[in-house]
């Protein structure tokens, strides 16, 4: 009896291990923190500068609450962008930001870029138009765009040559997007989260419906190339009508998946070949650690049962 259900055990903890060995080492999607591109309160040192970027126009920066790229005035442009570009292939960024004002009517929003270029002024959102890269655009005026719900989330891919239409709410230009009704004054942290794989995906997420909630904007199997040197920024602007557009915190990694051999995926990122050995490295030791505990079950349970065959077989001779 002792005997089958030690078997019994065994066999439950090998299966067991052998879940979390596929789980360690079927394909997952690892990340490394980008210190480079991550922004977070107080935002600025001792010289009251910033490491990692460099910001202008009308931004204003409270180091215990936001960097407030345009206040609730109108005619406002402000501007924040990375001082060293973007070189991961494969990443995830987060952003947490506050749109809100006192007015009924208000505009005009703001953006995310990945661009070439960097910390030029135009009429984009208050950055420079013909760009080459992708903006992401946080648009809360509707111009004229029938059937659109606003505030309305769109994506844009810049080929350098091509014009945003500002008339029309970048309808023709619009790679995708999605209506975002209640993204401003919401009651919840308002969050964004941008994943990309190249050649794989591009997913864009919201967070202002409900705290942990995300929604899904839109996603594609189809990714957009984005320039090899890209620069993260983050722009917003006002014309007659006015918003407090806030950037609270930036979160950015580099991501990458890792093999049964534990080798990363091409073109993963810098470094991600060498932090993708861990994953084969903790899969062996939790094998030898099972393979071990299966030695001494097997021995244990070959001993109870051969002690039970010795009792039994007296027993017989006995009678």
């Amino acid at each position: 009896m002792w005997l089958t259900s030690s078997l019994t055990a065994a066999l439950w903890l090998a299966t067991a291990a052998w879940a979390a060995i596929a789980t360690d080492e079927d394909g997952t999607v690892k990340s490394i923190g980008l210190r480079t591109h991550t922004l977070v309160q107080p935002y600025l040192d001792s010289d009251m500068q910033s490491r990692w970027y460099d910001f202008g126009g009308d931004t204003l920066i409270r180091t215990d609450q936001y960097i407030r790229l345009t206040s609730d005035r109108p005619s406002q442009t402000g501007w924040l962008w990375s001082r060293v570009p973007l070189t991961a292939t494969n990443w995830e960024i987060e952003v947490e930001f506050k749109i809100h004002g006192k007015n009924q009517l208000y505009g005009d929003g703001f953006a995310m870029w990945l661009t070439k270029d960097r910390a030029k002024t135009g009429p984009v959102f208050g950055a420079a138009d013909k760009f080459e890269g992708l903006g992401v655009f946080f648009d809360t005026y509707k111009n004229n765009r029938p059937g659109v719900v606003f505030p309305f989330v769109m994506a844009m891919v810049g080929d350098g040559k091509t014009s945003y239409d500002k008339d029309t709410d970048g309808k023709e230009t619009e790679f995708a997007g999605c209506s975002a009704r209640g993204i401003r004054h919401s009651s919840v942290p308002t969050k964004f989260r941008l994943t990309y794989f190249q050649d794989k995906y591009l997913k864009l997420e919201l967070q202002y419906k409900s705290e942990d909630e995300w929604t899904l904007c839109f996603e594609t199997n189809e990714p957009p190339t984005i320039p090899q040197v890209a620069y993260l920024g983050f722009t917003a602007e006002t014309g007659e009508l006015s918003d407090n557009h806030d950037i609270i915190s930036v979160s950015a990694k580099n991501l990458y998946t890792t093999q049964p051999t534990g080798k990363a995926t091409p073109g993963s990122g810098r470094g991600a070949g060498r932090k993708a050995q861990k994953p084969k490295s903790g899969g062996s030791w939790t094998w030898f650690f099972v393979k071990t505990i299966l030695f001494f079950l097997v021995i244990g349970g070959g001993y109870v049962g051969y002690t039970a065959w010795r009792t039994n077989n007296k027993r017989s001779h006995r009678f």
